[in-house]
């Protein structure tokens, strides 16, 4: 199988920007949000892979919050899902393979 056919494979994206084109700020938004389940290495840091900030191809900065978030921390997966809503941002499923 090419494509991922389970649904805990997927991610949701949710965009920096609202249904009438309004670009969220601040402008570090993603790496903030992202940053609740990150951890530093070597004065790097890392982000988790179950909330990455990430750019899509528009150029607008998003965060990748995969569902399996859902099961092991659902407190902040809620949290992250009705920041996303009460600051009307768009929130989609990740639907195709990201180039």
């Amino acid at each position: 199988m090419s494509k991922r056919e389970d649904n805990s494979d997927k991610k949701i994206v949710i965009e920096g920007i609202t249904p009438e084109g309004n670009v969220f700020r601040p402008s570090d938004w993603a790496e903030r949000m992202s940053g609740a389940l990150a951890s530093f290495k070597k004065s790097r840091i890392h982000y988790s892979p179950l909330l990455q900030p990430s750019v899509n191809q528009k150029g607008y900065k998003c965060v990748l919050l995969d569902k399996k978030l859902k099961e092991s921390s659902p407190q902040l997966y809620q949290s992250i899902l009705d920041f996303a809503k009460a600051n009307n941002l768009n929130i989609c499923d990740e639907e195709e393979d990201t180039e």
